[in-house]
């Protein structure tokens, strides 16, 4: 069984985009987005594991520019097909080091913050927050735990001594991966969000969580 996230999601490339297909979860999508395109309106937007594009391409018909990153080139190049409303660019790169000449006014990462590292966060934050602006806004989404989903959490197969959860997928083509898969609390994601931040909230949808917030001055809080 594989336990490296990259080859994961480069093995599921071509089936990603049927998460954003499920009937019950469309709802919450259109939410989303709507809050994405008016948080980021204007703005140029740093886009963290941004996969195959759906959010890149929603995103993009408000934002100014958006500098969208991924460690997997076959997503990115799925990502170049879509059509977007303003300058986007793509570029295939580790998002634990990213090499970045410029900063940003925003930062999204959607879907992505469930596998990070419990013992990571902190610095993972860290460095992310070295990229933004002052007032640069942040957003995130991720899945929650509903029973009866793919997220239920019957189905974590594995917690470590960290407190870290796992599941285990077969993909299409056969393969069978356990994956990092974490499911914040409001209050967690709230206290990891203030070490960099201000004026957090944390929207619970139906299926999803998303946490907003905005880059100070200061230093991460200790």
């Amino acid at each position: 069984m594989n336990q490296d996230l990259s080859t994961y999601y480069n093995d599921r490339a071509r089936e990603y985009d049927k998460v954003y297909e499920i009937p019950d979860e469309q709802e919450d999508l259109i939410k989303s987005a709507v809050l994405f395109q008016n948080i980021f309106a204007d703005k140029s937007v740093l886009e963290i594991a941004c996969g195959t594009g759906y959010w890149t391409e929603k995103i993009s018909k408000t934002a100014n520019s958006i500098f969208a990153t991924d460690i997997n080139e076959i997503v990115i190049d799925i990502a170049r097909t879509r059509k977007f409303n303003s300058n986007v660019v793509f570029q295939v790169a580790d998002m634990n080091c990213l090499s970045i000449d410029k900063k940003f006014d925003g930062l999204f990462g959607g879907f992505i913050w469930s596998h990070i590292l419990l013992q990571d966060l902190d610095n993972f934050l860290l460095r992310l927050k070295d990229l933004l602006n002052e007032n640069a806004k942040i957003a995130f989404i991720d899945s929650k735990q509903v029973e009866g989903t793919n997220h239920d959490r019957k189905r974590i197969t594995r917690i470590d001594q960290y407190g870290n959860t796992f599941q285990t997928r077969t993909l299409e083509n056969g393969t069978t991966h356990e994956v990092l898969k974490n499911f914040p609390s409001k209050q967690f994601l709230t206290d990891k969000l203030l070490q960099i931040s201000t004026e957090v909230e944390i929207i619970e949808l139906e299926h999803y969580w998303i946490a907003t917030s905005k880059t100070n001055g200061e230093k991460i809080r200790k």
